[in-house]
């Protein structure tokens, strides 16, 4: 690619970007939406963020593995019973992330 057509692609990106960026704020308040979708789009981010957490703890090399050696499975259940017991987002983080650690660990040490 010749220099002049990466600046493009970089100007054009740009303004594709502002462009869907600024939509709904130059003309979100002319929108109403409806009430059902405006329900649906709270569930949006838990979604999104369980389309990104459930493929690293199920899949290993791969493979779907709901078995006791996939130590990824074992720390987020033990981290969402953690969860459930304390109610704190940021404890929850920490726990699993030192529950995780300690089981890798364990597993290369034995």
């Amino acid at each position: 690619m010749a220099d002049w057509e990466i600046w493009a692609t970089i100007a054009v990106l740009v303004v594709a970007t502002a462009a869907t960026r600024s939509s709904f704020w130059l003309i979100g308040h002319h929108i109403t939406i409806p009430r059902r979708v405006n329900e649906m789009l709270r569930f949006a981010p838990a979604c999104a963020l369980a389309a990104i957490i459930a493929p690293d703890l199920l899949l290993n090399n791969g493979q779907v593995q709901f078995e006791l050696s996939n130590l990824k499975l074992v720390s987020g259940a033990a981290a969402i019973l953690f969860y459930l017991a304390r109610r704190n987002m940021l404890q929850t983080i920490v726990f699993g992330m030192l529950f995780f650690t300690g089981l890798r660990l364990l597993h290369v040490l034995s």
